[in-house]
């Protein structure tokens, strides 16, 4: 049996959906082929690329997609990880499955370079807290094995 595929989607593939993708291919890549895409893509934001090389994923080479780029590839699941990309991309066609799971936008918070900084990680530890097990549980996948 080959990967599970996933695919993650938000609006700008700027932040949250490639720290999805990089945490997803860092905890799963064994047993999943991981995709990101927005639905108005932009670029790899640095403070995400910074802060999940903290964190030990490199994800510098990860690239900004468009959703375009995916239609009419089958997906095991898709993950919508902001509320915009659910409302503009309410059904995938080739999702056999198809979730939501929103978490707040980084790009989006103000403040010192520090405090921005400190939020880009908050929200890279929600989504490995909260999509990882998410997608192993949507995907019955086994805990635990790497």
């Amino acid at each position: 049996m080959g990967k599970k595929r996933v695919l993650v989607l938000c609006t700008g593939n700027s932040c949250r959906s490639q720290m999805a993708e990089g945490w997803l291919r860092h905890d799963l890549g064994e047993r999943v082929e991981v995709r990101s895409a927005g639905t108005q893509p932009s670029r790899v934001h640095p403070l995400a690329i910074a802060v999940m090389a903290e964190a030990g994923v490199d994800i510098s080479s990860q690239r900004s997609k468009p959703l375009s780029e995916f239609w009419g590839q089958p997906f095991d699941l898709v993950v919508t990880v902001c509320d915009s990309a659910r409302e503009a991309c309410p059904s995938f066609r080739g999702a056999g499955r198809q979730v939501h799971q929103s978490f707040p936008d980084p790009a989006g918070f103000e403040g010192t370079e520090e405090e921005v900084r400190r939020r880009f990680a908050e929200v890279r530890d929600l989504i490995r807290e909260h999509l990882v097990p998410l997608v192993i549980r949507e995907l019955s996948l086994k805990e635990g094995v790497k």
